[in-house]
């Protein structure tokens, strides 16, 4: 690493991806010990133990707290040190991976991604914020959060498929949800498949919701999809995955720096976790991250 950065702090969840992040973690302090970084291994029974000795490190002041895992952890860790003088590095390896996505990280390689954090590159960004909770990629508050709701609640089957029979149960019983929405202290009042609340592009392993979102424009972009016919979501699903979707006639987008989304019974998701019960405010905080890529 560039400049007088010779000691880190590396949280890993070692469960994450059947042990892909104990793997991972491996791999890179390897190479990071090599370079001769003296680096901190960080482990927590669960994900509160975890936060803890994140946020124990930081107020320590180390200088970079690397993440090993996928955008849960990313998202543990940026409650660490949003806001701080500490920088966030990432090793992916979870299955969504899009943090890591959005500064073009090697995601299959730790070795790799580990010799990007030697580079000393930095960039920093924006967070969303709602309370004292931050989130970096995207809010889902609609269709999307009901379906992550019921993947949570399933057993089986594993990793993405899990997701595809989740939506498909949805999709069955769903119906447009009643939205209140305050854009920037412009009221609303809408029925919609889906709100989402983008600081970035994507969420959910490449979904491109929030299209063109940008990282550090001091703005948050919101995606309203209006009522559909189920066939017609079917079919605009797959459009997510290039950020055509937009040229939808029931799309519309809205730039903001503050937006509060009000709706009966929807808990909210954002960079992948349970974040919270709707009515939620979220503001833009330019500048609250910097990241090494």
């Amino acid at each position: 690493m560039t400049g007088t950065t010779r000691e880190i702090a590396l949280l890993t969840n070692p469960t994450s991806g059947k042990g892909k992040g104990a793997r991972a973690r491996d791999a890179a302090t390897a190479r990071l010990r090599d370079a001769g970084v003296q680096v901190r291994n960080l482990e927590g029974r669960d994900a509160d133990e975890a936060l803890d000795l994140a946020r124990q490190v930081v107020a320590e002041g180390v200088e970079t707290l690397v993440i090993a895992g996928g955008d849960g952890m990313v998202h543990l860790g940026v409650q660490a040190v949003a806001d701080t003088d500490t920088r966030l590095g990432i090793i992916p390896a979870g299955t969504g991976n899009d943090v890591a996505r959005y500064f073009d990280l090697p995601r299959k390689d730790p070795v790799a991604a580990a010799e990007r954090l030697l580079s000393g590159r930095t960039r920093t960004i924006d967070l969303a914020r709602s309370g004292t909770k931050y989130y970096v990629t995207v809010l889902a508050a609609g269709f999307d959060a009901i379906v992550n709701e019921r993947a949570n609640r399933m057993t089986w089957p594993r990793g993405q498929m899990r997701y595809n029979i989740a939506t498909l149960a949805e999709l069955r019983v769903f119906e447009p949800i009643p939205y209140t929405l305050d854009l920037d202290g412009e009221s609303r009042r809408l029925e919609a498949m889906l709100v989402a609340v983008g600081n970035g592009p994507s969420f959910g392993g490449g979904l491109r919701i929030t299209e063109g979102a940008v990282l550090d424009d001091g703005m948050l972009d919101v995606v309203i999809i209006k009522p559909m016919s189920k066939p017609g979501l079917i079919r605009t699903y797959p459009k997510l995955f290039k950020g055509t979707h937009t040229t939808h006639p029931q799309y519309e987008h809205h730039r903001v720096r503050s937006v509060t989304v009000a709706a009966p019974r929807i808990v909210s998701y954002a960079d992948g976790e349970r974040f919270g019960a709707l009515p939620l405010t979220v503001e833009c905080v330019p500048g609250a991250l910097t990241v090494l890529h």
